[in-house]
């Protein structure tokens, strides 16, 4: 996680609320927060190299399964289910 970055704007004797406010926001997004903090909105955690090679495998075996048994005439690829926008049903 990032440090967080402290912005401080004071109120001038003449100055209206919705001009400290507008001064506040291009102060933010000059340090960049506003940018940094919609980037990290749908943040998620960096899988190791480990865990992508074990699900790849685990897909490769699956396909290679699935192979396997369209060739021995088990199952029928044009069969195959397909989902809708529905999902499962």
């Amino acid at each position: 996680m990032t440090a967080g970055i402290r912005v401080e704007v004071r109120r001038g004797k003449n100055e209206s609320s919705t001009a400290l406010i507008r001064r506040f926001t291009r102060r933010a997004q000059g340090l960049g927060l506003v940018r940094e903090v919609r980037n990290n909105r749908y943040w998620q955690r960096i899988k190791s190299k480990n865990v992508g090679h074990k699900r790849a495998l685990i897909s490769k075996a699956r396909r290679e399964n699935y192979n396997e048994l369209v060739k021995l005439g088990k199952i029928d690829p044009a069969a195959r289910k397909t989902r809708g926008k529905g999902g499962r049903r």
